[in-house]
């Protein structure tokens, strides 16, 4: 059995406990866990209490400090139903405010759990109650919004069940809550990414590298690192200080859910992560995706899927054979993996496939995604295929570098290094005068041209502009592009049902997501959450077509409160209906949604940190000629 999980996190294991942990590997999932059986602990009924407390939970043998609900980690799974009332009495045991938002639930703005949006909090040592009807069915979870509580552990399932007969066949079931946790801090964690953003990155270029021909070549090298971009620089969070949990189980802890050979089983797997975008597949099984957000969708098999920090999915998997399967979750920068098994009898293992070589950030990821570049990952930026009948191919063979033009390739003619600190920089010893082979207008080249960007604020926090961002829903997620297997893309999911709404925007808006890396600031159109800004406001029934715009390196998963939105992805009236999406480096992500729910409501990346340095605005919701 391979156990190539996290290289450095199993050497110290080892060390730490002889032969403990090869031992821990093989023991069931509840002599790991504060949880007693495989699995999470249930409640259900239209009145629950939940008790949020500090405790400490095992994981891979270590014990850890966390905070979670009625003494679990995950919190327990709330099974709802669709139809019904319900009333949550929660319970603040700590010694700091807290609260609970319903993600991806429609609900009253009041109880969507976000303090100094739609309610103040929960004091300590007080309780709160949520009050509303369920109106929807599907996979969701819970989490905390108070400071960065989700990270200790503040986050738990939710199933709603139909109240009518279920679209999806299947035998069993079983909820996958994938998610990250450290034994430092959040704060800590959080005070490193603020003195160097890169912190936790171990996976840098090396000189070796070069001399064995792995990575970027030199003259590559050369420019990025000329503009002080790394490549390399795909998690801000990484395997170097988390470890990647199932169901609050670690990788050596072995996680199992249980199958008879032949059954249709359904995974219900949510990124309850507070950073993390993990790459899902199970070698050996084909996944159905049913379901995505709740909403369920035409079924698509595929071999593999991302997903992104507050995304659902649901799968169907059916396993015909009488053995163990791994169910893989790899952190998108290949760190470290979250890992379970499948197996028809408890005990049973199956092999753990080694970490796969970690991504590089292309000039498509830079925001130029109309440079032909983008040969080196073999991505076809016009692919807007099903991926069912569709293989990501192997990377094509980058053209000769001696023959390259990167001067006008990257379009350094016409970058503003001046804005970029490099002033003082030769740029003409490095071979940028060189004329661009074809027409292009180099002004608008630059990596921080307001031009291209009028609406956003000329503050620090934005670093760049992206000069010629591009739709990414039709490509595999990062690193995901020569996979060799069918990949899950955006524009494979067509939604079931009809959308309940058709019409066409009355208006559109393009809001920019920008940060500056160097000095970990996030924001949207150059402002941060802490400025003094006005919400966005939409009146009440008006139909309206966002353009999401991201002019940063890194993806963000971006996440509405109070609605689900339709991707604008080619499928007209069955357009897939979310409530959350990542939007890819130097790409854009285009939705239609209705403002159909009064109120304010929060509009945030919802990567942690992101968040909390400046990620995030409100969302006003009012009655037609009422003032925002």
């Amino acid at each position: 059995m391979s156990l190539v999980l996290d290289r450095r996190r199993l050497l110290r294991g080892a060390t730490l406990a002889g032969g403990g942990m090869a031992l821990s590997a093989w023991m069931p999932a509840w002599a790991q866990s504060v949880s007693t059986g495989t699995a999470l602990p249930e409640l259900s009924g239209e009145d629950i209490t939940l008790r949020i407390q500090r405790q400490e939970m095992t994981i891979d043998g270590r014990r850890t400090k966390a905070i979670g609900i009625n003494g679990t980690v995950p919190a327990p799974l709330l099974r709802l139903r669709e139809g019904q009332k319900l009333r949550l009495h929660v319970h603040n045991d700590l010694d700091v405010d807290s609260s609970l938002h319903w993600h991806g639930l429609l609900l009253p703005a009041q109880f969507d759990g976000v303090p100094g949006v739609s309610f103040p909090g929960i004091r300590p040592r007080t309780h709160f109650t949520y009050e509303f009807p369920i109106v929807q069915s599907g996979t969701y979870w819970y989490h905390s919004h108070s400071g960065f509580q989700e990270q200790m552990g503040l986050y738990g399932p939710i199933v709603i069940d139909p109240a009518g007969p279920d679209p999806v066949a299947f035998d069993r079931e079983h909820v996958i809550v994938l998610s990250d946790h450290s034994r430092e801090s959040p704060d800590a964690i959080f005070r490193h990414l603020k003195v160097e953003p890169g912190y936790y990155n171990r996976q840098r270029q090396t000189l070796a590298g070069l001399a064995a021909g792995k990575d970027q070549p030199l003259r590559d090298r050369l420019h990025w690192g000329a503009m002080r971009m790394d490549p390399t620089d795909i998690a801000d969070v990484t395997g170097e200080t988390y470890t990647y949990l199932v169901n609050g189980h670690g990788p050596a802890d072995n996680w199992i859910a249980q199958f008879r050979p032949g059954e249709r089983v359904r995974l219900r797997i949510i990124n309850a992560s507070s950073m993390t975008t993990f790459n899902v597949r199970i070698p050996g099984l084909p996944l159905t995706v049913v379901e995505a957000d709740g909403q369920h969708v035409r079924p698509v098999t595929v071999d593999e899927l991302q997903i992104a920090v507050a995304e659902t999915y649901d799968v169907v998997v059916t396993p015909a054979e009488d053995r163990a399967y791994t169910l893989v979750g790899e952190s998108i920068d290949r760190s470290g993996m979250a890992r379970a098994t499948l197996a028809p009898h408890a005990g049973m293992v199956a092999p753990v496939p080694p970490l796969r070589r970690r991504p590089v950030a292309t000039m498509k990821d830079m925001g130029m995604g109309d440079m032909q570049h983008e040969a080196v990952r073999g991505v076809d930026p016009t692919a807007e295929q099903n991926a069912s009948a569709r293989l990501a191919t192997p990377a094509a063979a980058p053209p000769a570098h001696g023959a390259m033009d990167h001067a006008a390739a990257m379009g350094h003619a016409g970058m503003d290094h001046a804005a970029m600190g490099h002033a003082g920089m030769d740029h003409g010893a490095m071979g940028h005068s060189a004329p661009a082979p074809h027409k292009m207008d180099h002004g608008s080249m630059k990596m921080r041209d307001f031009a291209n960007a009028p609406q956003v604020a000329r503050d620090p926090s934005v670093q760049t502009i992206a000069p010629m961002p591009v739709d990414r829903t039709g490509e595999p997620g990062q690193g995901l592009a020569d996979a060799g297997h069918r990949v899950l893309v955006y524009r494979d999911l067509v939604a079931l049902a009809p959308n309940p709404d058709v019409r066409a925007p009355s208006r559109s808006i393009e809001v920019h997501l920008t940060g500056n890396m160097e000095r970990y600031m996030w924001s949207m159109d150059g402002l941060r959450m802490s400025d003094s800004m006005e919400p966005l406001p939409f009146s009440l029934g008006e139909r309206v077509r966002v353009k999401l715009v991201n002019d940063t390196m890194m993806g963000h998963p971006i996440h509405l409160h109070g609605h689900f939105f339709e991707l604008v992805t080619g499928h007209g009236g069955h357009a897939p209906r979310k409530h959350t999406v990542l939007v890819h480096p130097g790409g854009t992500v285009t939705f239609d949604f209705t403002a159909d729910a009064i109120g304010d409501w929060a509009f945030h990346c919802h990567m942690l940190y992101h968040m909390a340095s400046g990620m995030m605005r409100v969302v006003s919701v009012r009655p037609a000629g009422d003032a925002a």
